[in-house]
This record gives C-alpha cells, sequence and structure tokens, in this order.
C-alpha cells in the first residue's frame, strides 16, 4: 500500500493548483498590487490558473472557480482573501459542488495578515509570500473523509430563565429529550422581577407562566431545580455531565416554604421577585449522570450593582437602582390621581439617571473590584427606563420625572413610542456629557426635599440645572452571570466583555468553538426578553439540527498515529491538551505485541501538541503535516531570498 510519504510526493508533482485572489471589494486592492500579484502567482511551482475577482465569495467568484474544477483546469484550490473563519466553509462546498475532496483546499489570508496592517510594495510581497506556502501545501494536500460519531437524541439546557425555558420547549416539540438544570427551585429567572415587559405591556408573570405549564406538562422534558453542573466530559453527540442537587433550606425561606406547600402537580406556583415553581422543592442531596448529545447555555445575567457612593448609591436610601425600582412600583397600589409613594414616602419629583454600570470609559470611570470596566452599551436600559417613566406618569401624574441621559435608544419595533409616550406624559429630559455627569447631593433648599441632582445640560447649551428630587433612580446596566465554575469545568471562551463568547457574531451567532455547545440569551450579551427568546429558538434548532440524523460530521483535522513508528514514549499523552484524546492500545510488530497510542478522534484537538514532542514522527494531524509544514517553510525561505 501506498503510504502517505510516496502520495504526497506524487501528488507535489502532478498538483494543478488554482489560485483565485479577491480584491474585497478595495479592502485588499487598495493596498496591494492584485494584478502584479497575479502575474507572479503564475510563476509559482504546481500553478495551473490564477483568477482575480472583485468579491471571490461571491456568486460569480465561485463560479470561476467551480468551473476550472469541472473543467479539470485545476485540481486543488487556492484562495487568497479575507479571514478563513469568515468564507473557507463557503469555498469547500464550492469544491464539494465540483465532486472534488472538499479538503482539496487551502486558504491565504492576505486581508487581516496584509492590507489591513501593510501597504505598497511590502504588502503585495507579503501577499505573495503567503500565497506561495499556500500552493506549496496545497501541492501535498491529500483527500480527506469527515469524521462521523454517532449523536444520543438528547440535549441539557443548563439555566431555567425565558431562554432556558423557550429552548427546553422548542426542543422538547421536535421530538428531543430533553434535560433543565438549574440551580434555584424557580423558573423564569430575571424576568420574575418585572411587572409588564415592554413594549407590550404583558404581565411579566402571565409570560412566565405561560411557559412553566408547558414545560411542566411536555412528557419529553425532565426539570432538575436546585441543580448544578459538577462533571463534564466527552464531544458532540456523546456528553456526560455530573449533576448534583443541592437541597435549599426551605424552613428558612418563608416564600418558598409556601409555594412549597401551594404546589401541586398540574399548576406551577408563582412567587413575584422568585419566579414559578414547577416541581417539588428536593429535600435530600444527590448526584447523578446525564448522557446528551448538546448543551444548550441559558445562564443568564445579573445587573451591574453600583458601587458605594456612585451618584450617592449607598449613602442616601432616596436612591435605588432599576430593577430595584420596579420591583418598588409592583408592588405599589394604582391610585389615580395620586402620588407615588416608596416605603411610605410620598415622591413628588424623582430623576432617573441612565447609562449607570454601562458605556464606561477608561480613565473615566472607576474599574470594579474584578479590575474591570462596563465598556459595552447594556442596549435594554432606555427602553426599560422609560417605560417606567411613561408607567409612574400615568399612574400617578403628581410625580414629576426628571430623566438625565448621555444618550437615547429605544431600538426595536414598538420600542420608539415609548420614547414618545414618555415625552408626551411630560418627562422631562436632561442630556449630560461623560466626563460631566450628574452629581447627586443632599439637598437643604425649600419644600423639604432630601436631593438635589445637578447637571450641565447639554440640550440648553450648557445651562446649570439644581432639580430636587425624593428619589433617584440609577438605570444599572447589564453584567455576566457568576458562571467561572462552568467556564472552568466546560473550558467555555469568554469575550473581553466577560459574556460568553460565540464563534462568529454573523456566520455562527450561537454557537460556541467546542462543537455541540450553544448559546441562547443574556450569557452571550445584553438583550431584552424578544431578544433572548429569539437566540433560544436559534440554539434549539441549531442542537435539531446537529442531531437530527444520529450522527455528527466533523472536520477531519485530528492527529493520527503511525503504529509500526510509535515506540511508545508516551511523551504524546503528557503532551496532549484534551484529556482522554490520545490512550494506549497493544497491537503486533514483527510477531511481538506492543502498546502504542491511538488518537480519539472525536476528542482531538488537532493542536499539534502532540506532533511537537513525538521523537520518531509517529504521529501527525490530518491536513497540516510535517511535510506540507516544511513545504510552506521552503517557500517562504525562497520569497525572502529572492
Amino acid at each position: 500500500m501506498e503510504n502517505r510519504a510516496e502520495a504526497s510526493a506524487r501528488n507535489d508533482q502532478t498538483a494543478r493548483v488554482g489560485v483565485y485572489i479577491c480584491h474585497c471589494g478595495g479592502n485588499i486592492s487598495d493596498h496591494v498590487d492584485v494584478e502584479s500579484l497575479a502575474d507572479k502567482a503564475e510563476h509559482l511551482p504546481g500553478v495551473a490558473a490564477v483568477r482575480r475577482n472583485m468579491f471571490m465569495c461571491s456568486d460569480p467568484g465561485q463560479a470561476m472557480i467551480l468551473e476550472d474544477l469541472q473543467k479539470g483546469v485545476v485540481d486543488r484550490v487556492v484562495v487568497a482573501s479575507c479571514s478563513p473563519s469568515l468564507h473557507e466553509t463557503t469555498f469547500r462546498r464550492v469544491l464539494e459542488r465540483a465532486g472534488v475532496n472538499p479538503y482539496m483546499y487551502e486558504h491565504a489570508n492576505i486581508r487581516e495578515q496584509v492590507s489591513w496592517v501593510h501597504h505598497g510594495d511590502a504588502a503585495t510581497q507579503k501577499a505573495l509570500t503567503l500565497i506561495a506556502a499556500a500552493t506549496a501545501k496545497a501541492r501535498l494536500l491529500q483527500p480527506l473523509d469527515p469524521l462521523r460519531v454517532e449523536a444520543r437524541q438528547h440535549v441539557t439546557v443548563i439555566g431555567a430563565g425565558m431562554a432556558g425555558m423557550r429552548a427546553a420547549l422548542d426542543l422538547a416539540d421536535r421530538g428531543f429529550s430533553v434535560a433543565c438544570i438549574e440551580k434555584t427551585p424557580w423558573v423564569g429567572g430575571r424576568a420574575a422581577a418585572l411587572d409588564r415587559v415592554a413594549p407590550t405591556g404583558e404581565a411579566a408573570s402571565d409570560l412566565i407562566l405561560s411557559l412553566a405549564r408547558r414545560i411542566m406538562q411536555h412528557p419529553s422534558i425532565t426539570f432538575y431545580p436546585c441543580a448544578r453542573l459538577v462533571g463534564f466530559d466527552g464531544y458532540v453527540g456523546n456528553f456526560s455531565l455530573d449533576v448534583e442537587i443541592v437541597p435549599p433550606e426551605v424552613p428558612n425561606d418563608e416564600e418558598l416554604r409556601r409555594a412549597h406547600e401551594a404546589w401541586t402537580a398540574k399548576e406551577p406556583v408563582f412567587v413575584p421577585s422568585r419566579g414559578a415553581l414547577i416541581a417539588p422543592v428536593p429535600s435530600t442531596p444527590q448526584r447523578f449522570r446525564l448522557e446528551t448529545g448538546a448543551v444548550v447555555l441559558a445562564t443568564g445575567f445579573r445587573p451591574y450593582v453600583p458601587k458605594h457612593g456612585e451618584y450617592g448609591y449607598g449613602v442616601y436610601r432616596e436612591v435605588l437602582t432599576l430593577p430595584q425600582f420596579i420591583e418598588a412600583l409592583r408592588d405599589t397600589a394604582p391610585q389615580k390621581g395620586s402620588t407615588l409613594t416608596i416605603d411610605g414616602r410620598p415622591i413628588r419629583s424623582m430623576a432617573m439617571i441612565h447609562c449607570v454600570g454601562s458605556r464606561q470609559i477608561p480613565g473615566l470611570h472607576e474599574e470594579g473590584p474584578s479590575g474591570h470596566l462596563n465598556e459595552y452599551c447594556s442596549r435594554t436600559c432606555c427602553a426599560a427606563t422609560l417605560f417606567a417613566a411613561a408607567q409612574v406618569r400615568e399612574r400617578f401624574p403628581q410625580t414629576h420625572v426628571f430623566d438625565f441621559y448621555r444618550d437615547i435608544r429605544t431600538y426595536g419595533r414598538g420600542q420608539e413610542e415609548i420614547y414618545q409616550h414618555a415625552a408626551k406624559n411630560k418627562v422631562l429630559f436632561f442630556r449630560f456629557e461623560p466626563e460631566n455627569p450628574p452629581q447627586v447631593q443632599p439637598f437643604d433648599g425649600p419644600g423639604g426635599f432630601p436631593l438635589t441632582v445637578s447637571v450641565q445640560d447639554t440640550l440648553t447649551f450648557g445651562e446649570e440645572v439644581h432639580v430636587p428630587v425624593d428619589l433617584v433612580v440609577l438605570a444599572v446596566g447589564m453584567e455576566p452571570s457568576d458562571i467561572g465554575d462552568l467556564v472552568h469545568l466546560m473550558k467555555l471562551p469568554v469575550g473581553a466583555d466577560r459574556f460568553l463568547l460565540e464563534v462568529h457574531p454573523k456566520l455562527r451567532p450561537v454557537e460556541m468553538a467546542t462543537t455541540g455547545i450553544l448559546l441562547a440569551g443574556t450569557c452571550q450579551a445584553p438583550m431584552d426578553i424578544g431578544e433572548c427568546c429569539n437566540a433560544a429558538s436559534a440554539a434549539a434548532s441549531k442542537a435539531a439540527v446537529l442531531l437530527s440524523k444520529g450522527f455528527v460530521t466533523l472536520d477531519p483535522f485530528v492527529a493520527e498515529v503511525d503504529a509500526q513508528k510509535c515506540e511508545g514514549t508516551g511523551a504524546c499523552l503528557e503532551a496532549c491538551l484534551r484529556e482522554g484524546a490520545i490512550r494506549w492500545v497493544e497491537g503486533q510488530r514483527n510477531g511481538q505485541t506492543v502498546r502504542h497510542a491511538e488518537v480519539v478522534a472525536a476528542l482531538c484537538l488537532g493542536c499539534g501538541a502532540c506532533v511537537a514532542v513525538c521523537p520518531t514522527g509517529a504521529i501527525q494531524v490530518k491536513g497540516s503535516t510535517l511535510a506540507q509544514f516544511e513545504a510552506m517553510v521552503e517557500a517562504i525561505a525562497a520569497e525572502v531570498a529572492a
């Protein structure tokens, strides 16, 4: 049988490489002399054709590659364009449509690695060097088969807020068995603290109970309250989750005790600010293992907690966060023509301050205890603040509302009307610059107001405004939940904003780097309830598509061991970054039983750490062999020397 080295040598002599260079609408061609690049690429060894296109990823660009493959002009492809994370899959599918093995493809990134960081002759020369290296590797490519692993028809959802419940129901309705793990006894998440939901004005409790009843009644959903993940192993289609149930101290929690007593197997019990109880509260600790095909993360968020003294928070009892105010407003009986009363105090005048804990600026705002700044916009605060302001003006017209903002965006269907509604209801707006935020101080003037809010109002060209108030409400942003244990256990990628990070915001918006782990809702970024449910349904759809065939296909770029070369040193096992990806097996060599390494393909990361330490070259990563790397290095050296 022909070995891999012999096949590579044969490929090197007969390969017909097509090089396709993208202008990227000027992103590349404004800084790289693409015409000169194409002329030089024609002379690279093994190159049979060179083409250019304004957008190689467009239909005409793909048709150009397809035609060359179908006519036999080329039998392997190099596309020089943007990052492979954007369009490598696109071009592999072109090879598939042409009836060519999709792994006879190599990508040269001449946008992010060249035209975005270099200019002129230096950019053109570097682009040529990268294309030469890609072409040298492409000449040694061999057809590969994707991996196929069996997949369980079961999904685990972690978190039972709105997103978790939505994802669980969507999956169960598609016929999958679903386990839903929730760390508290309740379902509903942060939405349980709300009264009405913008922009429709529906009761938050109705939304939660609607989903909770369906969760209770669905035969394909198993709900585990007071449960947390303590062990994680496996790969897509075959994950193993160790779950631990820790009973709460019910006698010390009066609301939980009463809800538990009122609970029946037919109807959930809703408790404001807590959620809906849909299952008996566990009374004994328990630990068990779930075998599942995919995992949907719906771990939610937590509201930003202002630092002591930030806008007077923690110093003056009259300063509340928006979530605290919404709960207080919810529990206040409506009385037309009256004044809002909070904790027995009449609120004649109140201030609402935006962007507290959001859009923080380095050097201007103080970092939190973790050393982070929330530089992102929390997106939902503007609409939530104005919705609450409009409610106050409608229910308590004798209470005056003053809104202090940096910028206001009430994006989304029906949300702009909230802004207009608040303005028509005589909510008075003041705009400030971030370097001159409102100052909250004690008030010693007439009227008996406890506080005053002072600001330099840019709407009146910098006029100094002092507003005496009975209450200050801080529109706090969203922060990721404290899921450090999950991140560590499941090795989840986290963005600079500390929210869980998707593979690509446009191409794979709800997928994580580990295939089979998906994102739903505010564990990924600030979202409102509607967006959370959209993301949850998207994650459920992805999981369903992934598992529906009963098996999963994966890229074949994993390590493989040549048993005849392996001397059993164990260096690869020590270097392996994924536990269980390499194991010992026994085989026959020269009539003797010997021990050698074997790769568990579904677990292998394809990182090559094992390749680097193997003293005999017995282990290689398919699609990135040592011979291919050596060819790339030689091509780069030749271009540098030229």
